[in-house]
Formats: C-alpha cells, sequence, structure tokens
C-alpha cells in the first residue's frame, strides 16, 4: 500500500495517545537505540514532554549530555516511527550514537518505513545547519546498515563491533 501522507512532526507537550501507544509497543528500544520514555501510563508519559521540548532548546540538559529534538514519523495520520537528531556531538556519541537514531514500530517494520525516516531526519538536520551527520548501528544489524547506505551513507569504518556512517548534508 502507498502511503498518502507522510509527515515527520516534531515533539510537542500536545503529543497524543496515539504516540504513547507507538512507544509502549517499541518498549525499552533495542539494537543501541535506548527509549527513555515513561511508559507506565499516559498520564506520566504527557507530563515528561516538557522536558523533551526543553533539551531540544538547549534547556536544563544534564552533564553529558546535547540538545537534541524528537520527532515522529506519521504514515496516514498514524505514527510508525519515533528519530532523535542530536544538535552536535560529544566523545561518547563520536563513539557510538552519532546525530541520528530511529526506531519503526515492531507492527511497522518491513515497509520501508526506516529508510523513509531517515531520509526525513536527514532533511530536519539541514534545516537545523547540521553540515555532516554521523549515524552508528551494530555491525550485525544488517537492516539498519541496508537502511543507512540507501540514504548515502559512507561507511567509514567498524571499531569494537560499531559502523560509523557519515552522510554530507546538501
Amino acid at each position: 500500500m502507498i502511503p498518502i501522507k507522510v509527515e515527520l512532526k516534531e515533539l510537542t507537550v500536545n503529543d497524543s495517545y496515539d504516540v504513547y501507544n507507538m512507544l509502549k509497543e517499541i518498549g525499552l528500544g533495542e539494537n543501541g537505540f535506548t527509549n527513555s520514555f515513561p511508559l507506565e501510563n499516559y498520564k506520566t508519559f504527557s507530563k515528561s514532554l516538557l522536558h523533551y521540548v526543553e533539551e531540544a532548546k538547549g534547556i536544563g540538559i544534564e552533564e553529558g549530555r546535547v540538545p537534541q529534538t524528537i520527532f515522529w514519523l506519521y504514515i496516514d495520520e498514524y505514527p510508525v516511527a519515533l528519530g532523535k537528531l542530536r544538535h552536535r556531538l560529544n566523545e561518547e556519541l563520536l563513539q557510538y550514537g552519532g546525530h541520528i537514531g530511529y526506531m519503526v514500530r515492531p507492527s511497522e517494520r518491513g515497509k520501508g518505513y526506516g529508510k523513509l525516516m531517515l531520509k526525513e531526519l536527514l532533511k530536519a538536520a539541514r534545516d537545523k545547519k547540521i553540515e555532516k551527520v554521523l549515524i552508528t548501528c551494530d555491525e550485525t544489524n544488517r537492516r539498519s546498515r541496508r537502511v543507512i547506505e540507501s540514504n548515502q551513507g559512507k561507511l567509514k569504518g567498524i571499531t569494537n563491533g560499531v559502523c560509523k556512517y557519515w552522510r554530507t548534508i546538501s
């Protein structure tokens, strides 16, 4: 099925129950991607959103962290993926994590949404004036490697089982 409407939405304090349900489906994360949202109940999730809005603006960032913007990928008004765009790198992110992280909800995998999410996050990086992005993944994560390579990520090396791809933003 070809999607009618594709939209990358930045996290807001008004995000709805459909986003919460997607995050619950994703769970704690996998393959190095961490879902740090509180998922005990919708009220707790909803209260946490202001923290992430402020983090994107560089407000109240904990020691060792960098500003990051969180996005949702919607297909036909339905959230299918979560993405993180870090505005800059620190030493830890240079080793693992990079500028971009993303995860497609399990029920929507295998439909090309990972490639689409990364494509949209690269546009968001351009909008934030990031000229070159680092994307990392586990060496054994063949799906993620294909997603990155299909978006013109260039493998620059593998260290301790971590692939480091760089992509220039034009």
